[in-house]
């Protein structure tokens, strides 16, 4: 054995020069995805031409038309028997910790709305358009191709439900895609997404989701994907002033300048602003607030205009994960959410619901005596 002395001069005779060199961050590995995963079923067919005359035509239409009202009228008889308890026995109640599904929205423009006090805000409308409920995954069978990031909680699983939205037309569908909706007697949707759910939150196959699934005054999570912007610049990507447009400056107004990669480090170091990809990544928007609701049209205002997305982009909204903004907070609406969702969707001639703090427009804010002049 070697005394503690032998050892010290053995470690000062092979010494090692350790160098620990900073990363800036680790957005590097976050990079857009181009193709969609190997185990995606492919969506769209190869379109011939068919030489249907012109009244084949018009009976194929008037058959598609049939068909999404009879899937409109099925969707809301299934709330009716899920209201009624004719469908997987009693009902569960809403308690702390539960978790809905979400839906998924169009955005389709922004807009401003007034306080009573007369203070601006603005404001994104999102429509839900056609969702439906296609297929509910036990825990013991949700096996997800790629984990989550949070491990995986054993006492409370988590099931998974997979919603569509807006119907299309089956036969610009594949094969295998119109298979995914045969078990569940739900017309082909253009866009699908899996929520999380907590097995007391399971709704049958073809249960309608619509815009009384939230309520005013809920706090709420949006994600969407950000506008492709290709390959930009530094000035554009990461805002950089850029060099003086005068005064001795030689073809550098909107280069990066220098990185700081020289000396030891010889490299450009992860995360470094440069050139590059910009957008057509996903980002989620946390405690944005519902202050109007259109029955009719399945629309909600929501705060904010910077959720991402363009024009008539597909975004997702679920409850918000933000403590001090869930469900039994203060501040939030009292009492418990529609759950599992709003088994009586609000009446399409209600008209729109609007926050208490907002000014009604149908409503006078100037009004005039008879003896004023």
């Amino acid at each position: 054995m070697f005394s503690s002395s032998t050892v010290s001069t053995l470690l000062r005779q092979y010494a090692i020069s350790w160098s620990i060199i900073p990363v800036r961050s680790k957005n590097y590995l976050n990079r857009p995805r181009l193709r969609n995963p190997v185990w995606f079923v492919k969506k769209t067919r190869t379109l011939h031409n068919e030489q249907f005359t012109e009244d084949n035509t018009a009976f194929l239409n008037e058959v598609k038309r049939e068909t999404i009202l009879s899937a409109a009228q099925r969707s809301q008889s299934n709330l009716l028997k899920l209201a009624h308890g004719e469908q997987n026995g009693q009902l569960a109640q809403w308690a702390p910790g539960l978790k809905r599904t979400g839906v998924i929205a169009k955005k389709i423009g922004q807009y401003p709305l007034w306080t009573k006090d007369g203070q601006k805000i603005r404001t994104t409308l999102l429509q839900i358009v056609d969702n439906e409920v296609v297929k509910y995954i036990p825990p013991e069978e949700y096996r997800p191709a790629q984990e989550p990031r949070q491990s995986r909680n054993w006492r409370k699983p988590y099931g998974c439900l997979l919603v569509g939205a807006e119907h299309g037309d089956p036969s610009l569908f594949t094969k295998e895609y119109a298979g995914l909706f045969h078990e569940s007697g739900v017309l082909p949707k253009k866009h699908l997404c899996r929520f999380i759910v907590s097995p007391e939150a399971q709704l049958p196959s073809g249960t309608a989701l619509t815009v009384s699934h939230f309520r005013v005054g809920d706090f709420v999570d949006v994600r969407g994907l950000t506008v492709d912007r290709g390959f930009q610049g530094v000035v554009k990507r990461h805002g950089f002033k850029g060099m003086p447009k005068s005064h001795g400056v030689t073809k550098t107004h909107r280069r990066p300048g220098n990185i700081g990669a020289g000396g030891n480090k010889a490299r450009v170091w992860p995360g470094t602003r440069l050139p590059g990809h910009m957008g057509n990544r996903w980002r989620v928007l946390r405690g944005l607030r519902i202050l109007r609701i259109n029955p009719q049209y399945n629309v909600m205002w929501v705060m904010g205009s910077n959720i991402a997305g363009n024009t008539n982009g597909i975004v997702y909204i679920y409850d918000t994960i933000l403590p001090l903004r869930r469900h039994g907070a203060k501040g939030v609406p009292a009492g418990p959410p529609p759950f599992p969702t709003a088994l009586e969707p609000l009446p399409a001639d209600s008209g729109d619901i609007w926050l208490e703090d907002l000014h009604d427009f149908r409503k006078l804010s100037i009004t005039y005596s008879a003896g004023s002049e």
